[in-house]
């Protein structure tokens, strides 16, 4: 199965990465805490819309694959994306 949209979910995961490694940062160097709280809500932000894109994705090529491949293959897509659907 292929993700077409790794380029943009990687985007976001490094996103958030560097915010962690300022929250780091901060943290060691005794930073405010507002701007503590903004960095998290920063990273927060960023894994959920990653999160959403892979998600809706996965969502995508199930729902695909359940109209195009009836039977077996169709069921199986579609658990799959009941499975997937509880990270919502």
């Amino acid at each position: 199965m292929s993700h077409h949209k790794h380029p943009d979910v990687i985007k976001r995961l490094k996103r958030a990465d560097g915010h962690l490694q300022t929250i780091i940062e901060m943290i060691g160097e005794g930073g405010p805490y507002p701007q503590l709280a903004q960095q998290l809500e920063a990273v927060e932000r960023a894994i959920e819309n990653a999160k959403k894109a892979l998600i809706h994705e996965h969502i995508d090529q199930c729902l695909d694959r359940a109209v195009a491949e009836p039977g077996a293959k169709s069921r199986a897509a579609v658990r799959q994306l009941k499975l997937v659907a509880r990270y919502l």
